[in-house]
């Protein structure tokens, strides 16, 4: 593929190349190819690739962006699903040698053995551009799995990504926020309008860099226990976090015994899960695990 100058020509691009392999767009993946090569360019600015790194990039579609990290990274692995892109990207990727093409789902490979036998277990860098439908699960996969990753520069939903970033008493405050937080350092890179795709989504999108902590920022006696917390606090939102988590499957707390673990972090009967930071979160859950 030439070099995209503007979002006409890697339209016109586009086109060419699914026309030429008579590939069909799969609702199911959620195919939405990125156009835009100012996007491309604040994707790169945000992964701060250099020589020295190994990226790993999901869901590369025709390989427009993978082309963009070849040549600004040591070595790119990009991860593809669908096996008719698979040959397109043997084409668009055959002039860049330190790419690496795998026909995979990303939620079954062994990350850790592929790290260690490609970049002899050294932390890796993830840019994506990921589909809305499984957003989340891969993510978290990534993060909970605790595979040796530096960063990683993600496209997702708008909303999604106002839902990772934002802090406590926010509507978009939640499960997810807490958990990536936990995790990683979430912060806002670019907003992308539906014209910079092919075909265009109905919702925009966001740019969002997750620069991954070595040991997470707040630490808890029983992570197990305080994500049990988390999920309980938010399942019923408009519910108290008393009322939360004595109602919920995951845990076998007494009301009485909640509402003196919220006494003993210095919060009021009526607070909801929204109202608390991670670090209380963290603390209420020491409190439940020293019992």
């Amino acid at each position: 593929m030439k070099k995209i100058l503007s979002r006409e020509d890697g339209s016109r691009q586009t086109m060419e190349i699914l026309k030429k392999y008579a590939f069909v767009l799969k609702k199911r993946f959620g195919q939405n190819f990125l156009i835009d090569p100012h996007v491309l360019d604040k994707i790169l600015q945000a992964a701060r690739i250099g020589k020295e790194d190994l990226v790993l990039e999901i869901g590369p579609g025709i390989g427009t962006l993978t082309q963009h990290l070849a040549c600004a990274a040591g070595r790119v692995i990009a991860v593809e699903i669908d096996p008719a892109l698979i040959p397109i990207l043997k084409d668009t990727l055959q002039a860049y040698p330190n790419t690496e093409i795998i026909h995979s789902d990303i939620l079954k490979i062994d990350l850790e053995k592929l790290i260690q036998e490609q970049n002899q277990g050294r932390p890796i860098k993830v840019v994506a551009n990921l589909p809305y439908y499984i957003t989340t699960p891969i993510i978290m996969d990534l993060l909970e799995k605790r595979i040796p990753l530096t960063s990683m520069t993600v496209m997702v939903q708008k909303e999604v990504a106002r839902r990772m970033c934002e802090g406590p008493r926010s509507k978009d405050y939640g499960a997810l926020s807490l958990a990536v937080q936990y995790y990683a350092r979430p912060s806002v890179a670019a907003n992308v309008p539906p014209n910079c795709f092919m075909p265009r989504p109905k919702v925009g999108s966001t740019v969002v860099q997750l620069d991954v902590y070595d040991k997470p920022p707040i630490r808890s006696i029983d992570e197990r226990l305080m994500f049990q917390i988390i999920r309980a606090s938010f399942n019923q939102r408009r519910k108290t976090l008393v009322n939360g988590l004595k109602n919920s499957p995951e845990l076998t707390l007494e009301k009485e015994e909640i509402q003196s673990a919220l006494e003993k972090c210095g919060l009021s009967a009526d607070v909801r899960g929204e109202d608390l930071s991670l670090e209380q979160f963290a603390k209420l859950a020491d409190i439940f695990a020293q019992k």
